[in-house]
């Protein structure tokens, strides 16, 4: 039991230094959410139960007006499927990374939002320290932030009366920064470059509202080309 802890303790320890950006943009972002739900009038459970059981920031945005129209599950599970079909690609790409993970791979595919992929997908986790459960606490941590941020807002967004125009730019900052960490740690920069290339022309050509999945089916298929003489280019070096 000492040790278990101790792998636990580690795991953690190594995990939250990873999460603080997101602690800072989550509770901004969540309370935003709460005091959100509250103007429409629902009480602060709603946005509190959402957090916990959806966890998907955009979806449970688009919920609130969802729950205020009339009940149209096929409406809804389409618009969920459009809106998060990133995910598709981001399971895909943590396939290899979950594999050895036990139980804990559950929890890892229900809460793998934007930020925990990213993290969880670039950090370079010291070999001391269990992969399994280093990406459970990212996970874990994230959430809990998005639950708390969102609890509070629900619960104290009748006693607020601010504007909250701006506040997603913490997102876009927080995404910027997790890109420069990777590049840093990157030896040869064919992947950002790609990806970046993927996403400004799929911008051109679709628009902004339109260019996410056209840009990461790009970025998957080309990634996939170019998989064996980047992993031989690593190895060379």
């Amino acid at each position: 039991m000492k040790q278990k802890m101790q792998v636990l303790g580690k795991a953690f320890a190594c995990a939250f230094p990873f999460t603080v950006p997101i602690l800072a943009g989550f509770l901004f972002l969540g309370m935003t959410y709460g005091v959100y739900m509250n103007a429409l009038g629902f009480s602060f459970w709603y946005p509190m139960l959402m957090s916990v059981t959806i966890f998907a920031g955009s979806v449970e945005f688009v919920a609130a007006n969802l729950l205020l129209g009339a009940f149209n599950p096929v409406q809804a599970l389409a618009l969920t499927v459009m809106i998060n079909a990133r995910h598709l690609f981001y399971g895909v790409s943590m396939l290899d990374k979950f594999r050895g993970t036990g139980l804990k791979k559950l929890y890892l595919i229900f809460g793998m939002c934007d930020e925990t992929f990213s993290i969880n997908c670039s950090a370079v986790i010291p070999d001391s320290v269990d992969r399994g459960w280093f990406m459970f606490f990212v996970t874990l941590l994230n959430h809990f932030y998005w639950f708390a941020g969102a609890t509070l807002g629900g619960v104290f967004g009748s006693l607020i009366s601010f504007s909250t125009e701006g506040l997603d730019f913490v997102m876009v900052a927080m995404f910027v920064v997790i890109f420069l960490n990777q590049w840093l740690n990157e030896k040869r920069h064919v992947s950002s470059l790609t990806g970046l290339a993927v996403s400004l022309v799929c911008l051109l050509v679709f628009g902004a509202d339109d260019f996410i999945i056209p840009a990461m089916l790009g970025i998957l298929l080309l990634l996939t080309a170019l998989r064996a003489p980047l992993e031989r280019g690593g190895r060379a070096q």
